[in-house]
């Protein structure tokens, strides 16, 4: 005797289906956890993050600040808090390429391959757990540079500019850098941050561009760090230019589309072995 079974109705799903929605996003959210719990338990990480831009910070404003201030016009401190945010914003996404080139050679990522979690998860996670980390230090910058006696005069609107500009150039930076970190060693990608520790000192950061060799004027002018870091200026001091700002947005959403694109492809060609 042969039983036969009712045919499913349309509108059963099986239960496979429905533990895993909203998995994606839960997936980043552990990674991105993952990552800012290493972050907490490396003294290292918490010493770049956090009391290196301050140590910068003291190093431009009392060290240095009087022997440049003439150049500048104006009290030193609030022509540089500008530059040395911005670079802090850099040194300090370059760790994600660090942290990446670990797990791409370390056989964690191969590990993760083994689980039922989103492809990109850990990748994303380190961009998600940089970028927190990064404008959170740049609240910590923004803090000790107002009691060494920075006075910007941004109303409302310039800070909320400011915030989004600055999470703009955060989440673009980290992309270089987690991009770099899945083609380079770990110990190569320690080299990562020579980038946004030298290139802004070519430009308007720190010093006036005409004071600089005339055989420099052209570089200091048109790379990318001079209209990022005249943006933030602007922002924060209340005179923001219109065509600064787009400039220096142009140059960021350019950066991030190339490495968001690039980073994916490697990071799919790199896990598919």
């Amino acid at each position: 005797m042969t039983t036969t079974l009712p045919a499913p109705t349309g509108t059963t799903r099986p239960p496979a289906v429905r533990a895993h929605r909203g998995a994606p996003l839960r997936d980043v959210v552990t990674m991105t956890r993952r990552e800012t719990r290493r972050t907490l338990r490396s003294v290292d990480g918490l010493v770049t993050a956090f009391a290196l831009p301050v140590l910068i910070m003291i190093v431009f404003v009392v060290i240095f600040g009087g022997a440049i201030s003439g150049s500048t016009g104006g009290d030193y401190i609030d022509y540089v808090v500008p530059g040395v945010l911005v670079m802090c914003l850099g040194m300090n996404s370059a760790t994600a390429a660090i942290a990446v080139a670990q797990d791409m050679t370390s056989g964690t990522i191969d590990r993760f391959k083994t689980l039922p979690i989103l492809g990109p998860a850990p990748l994303w996670g380190h961009v998600v757990a940089s970028v927190v980390r990064n404008l959170t230090s740049a609240a910590v910058v923004i803090l000790a540079a107002l009691a060494m006696g920075f006075r910007p005069e941004a109303g409302l609107g310039g800070w909320l500019g400011f915030a989004g500009f600055a999470a703009l150039s955060v989440l673009t930076f980290t992309w270089i850098s987690a991009a770099l970190g899945l083609v380079l060693s770990v110990d190569s990608s320690q080299s990562v941050n020579m980038i946004f520790l030298f290139v802004p000192y070519l430009s308007s950061g720190f010093v006036p561009v005409d004071t600089m060799p005339g055989w420099l004027h052209g570089f200091a002018e048109h790379q990318p760090f001079t209209p990022i870091i005249e943006s933030v200026r602007g922002l924060l001091m209340g005179t923001p230019d219109g065509g600064t700002i787009l400039t220096a947005c142009v140059w960021l959403l350019a950066f991030l589309a190339a490495s968001v694109v690039s980073g994916s492809l490697l990071y799919r060609r790199r896990t598919a072995r």
